[in-house]
């Protein structure tokens, strides 16, 4: 296995992990701060990086069922939320294939 590059991004605003300060994402890459998630707020994200995928799994939640993918940090490897592989009701398709961080695992690095 080689050596694994992270991404770091540009922009007003880049949140990172708590943890390591690893760049995630960006503000503008942000759809919905109307999120709740295992452990508060959370934030719904088109695009993300530098994490790794979990296995599948399906979730009741309080939008309907789920398939989902918890999302770890590449660096320091802490849980940050979850990627929505699929959705069942058709009212949540939007969802599929974007990206849950919570809020209070993040720290703004620009």
């Amino acid at each position: 296995m080689g050596m694994s590059y992270r991404r770091y991004l540009a922009g007003a605003r880049v949140y990172g992990c708590l943890s390591c300060r690893t760049h995630l994402t960006t503000i503008h890459s942000m759809i919905s701060r109307a999120f709740n998630g295992q452990h508060g707020r959370a934030y719904l994200f088109e695009d993300v990086v530098n994490v790794i995928e979990g296995e599948p799994n399906d979730r009741q939640m309080t939008t309907g069922n789920h398939t989902v993918r918890d999302i770890y940090c590449c660096k320091c490897k802490t849980i940050l939320g979850w990627k929505y592989e699929k959705a069942y009701e058709q009212s949540q398709k939007y969802k599929e294939g974007k990206y849950i961080l919570e809020r209070n695992l993040l720290v703004d690095v620009q």
